[in-house]
């Protein structure tokens, strides 16, 4: 059984190419239905954020299909062209990455809070179309477990922050004056009630636009007003700052859209921030006088302080533990047919042994069978505590050296 994955994110590809290979979730249930249907696919996994798309296979340990090559297949594009973007891991590598970013230390926004549900919707997902199986399933709820714990424990000054979080800390630091201003945020989903809370904290006044057709049973953020999306474009000459996070396919904004707006004031820029992938705001908006566009990317970490570095450490030392422990049940696991077949012959050996004394008590055969079955039980029992016992408290190679020579006096 082997752990496999390939995966694309910020720090390997710009928002354009994370949204070629992202997935919707009807588009990611059809694509793990297909690769379970392959041969030596035990499980599959999808996770595909704005940040990040991973794909993760647990494998037969002959499987040696190319994942990215699989990928492509499904995108209907040539591998030779984003080779370099993505990256493969597999076995403990694979593994101790998923730990690392299940509790935000491999974020864009470090020790975010995002990436733990996401990494639970996924494993959920998986569950919901019967794709996951016993090493993914462990796997996926050790790291959430594990992030949970870190969480509880270490305390990061930014885990709470999000892209909008930042990207009011950046302008802030240019000048621009948000307890002045008017605010437009394009969608209500969970990104887009992020965006209005921070964007509300500041003092800016917040207007979330809804669709029309749910418009009667959705709640926005406390303090903020509400339009209908189809009422945006009247609303945006009010706008000093417009931020978009939708799951639509197709752009809120276009160039020939912001074209027909009122012009602005001289010297005054409208802010555009795209929080999407795939990209809500046409990228060529940006190329307007009168327009300021940043996306998703525009809104990056700086080096991490000596404090963050030492919650890093502290996180680090909960992450190794956890992780031990997977990789004690998954070596377990590996072995338990093994071990279940020395049981098999040492009870096997034991009953040979004492068969002979069994026929010559005075019990009827059905009282004979039963303490038969009592005696089979009970010395599987004691066999299994003892190979247990000698695999807790022995290493690896100690306890495979007792394995193996177990296998060699019942093959005799």
């Amino acid at each position: 059984m082997g752990i496999q994955m390939i995966g694309i994110d910020h720090t390997t590809a710009d928002v354009d190419t994370r949204a070629l290979f992202s997935f919707t979730k009807k588009s990611s249930a059809e694509m793990m239905l297909n690769l379970k249907e392959q041969p030596g696919i035990m499980g599959c996994i999808i996770i595909s954020t704005c940040n990040r798309m991973e794909l993760w296979l647990s494998t037969e340990e002959t499987f040696d299909e190319d994942l990215l090559e699989l990928l492509c297949r499904q995108k209907q594009v040539e591998k030779e062209a984003y080779e370099s973007a993505f990256i493969y891991r597999q076995g403990h590598e694979a593994a101790e990455h998923l730990f690392w970013l299940t509790c935000g230390l491999k974020s864009q926004i470090l020790a975010e809070d995002q990436i733990i549900s996401q990494v639970k919707d996924a494993l959920s997902w998986a569950r919901e179309n019967f794709t996951t199986d016993g090493v993914l399933e462990v796997l996926f709820r050790k790291a959430v477990t594990a992030a949970k714990e870190v969480k509880t424990k270490v305390v990061f000054s930014r885990a709470n922050e999000t892209a909008m979080d930042q990207a009011i800390l950046m302008l802030k630091k240019r000048g621009f004056l948000f307890d002045r201003s008017t605010c437009m945020v394009i969608g209500n989903g969970e990104m887009g009630k992020l965006a209005a809370q921070s964007l509300q904290q500041t003092g800016a006044d917040v207007t979330v636009t809804v669709r029309q057709y749910r418009s009667g049973m959705v709640n926005i953020p406390l303090g903020c007003s509400r339009i209908n999306y189809g009422e945006r474009m009247e609303f945006l000459p009010e706008c000093d700052l417009v931020v978009s996070a939708t799951a639509s396919p197709n752009f809120t904004l276009t160039r020939e859209l912001l074209e027909q707006v009122e012009i602005r004031p001289k010297g005054k820029k409208l802010i555009l921030i795209d929080l999407a992938v795939p990209r809500d705001i046409d990228p060529k908006a940006g190329g307007l006088e009168w327009v300021r566009l940043y996306d998703i990317d525009d809104f990056k970490l700086n080096d991490m302080s000596d404090k963050v570095r030492q919650s890093v450490n502290e996180a680090r030392r909960i992450l190794d533990k956890e992780m031990e422990e997977f990789y004690s049940w998954l070596q377990g696991r590996d072995m338990i047919p093994r071990i279940q077949e020395v049981k098999a012959s040492a009870v096997e050996d034991l009953y040979l042994r004492i068969h002979k004394v069994l026929g010559r008590l005075p019990l009827e055969e059905e009282q004979k069978k039963a303490l038969k079955n009592s005696i089979d039980t009970a010395a599987g029992k004691v066999i299994m505590k003892l190979i247990f016992g000698l695999r807790d408290s022995l290493d690896k190679e100690e306890f495979l050296d007792c394995l193996e020579g177990l296998e060699e006096v019942y093959d005799e």
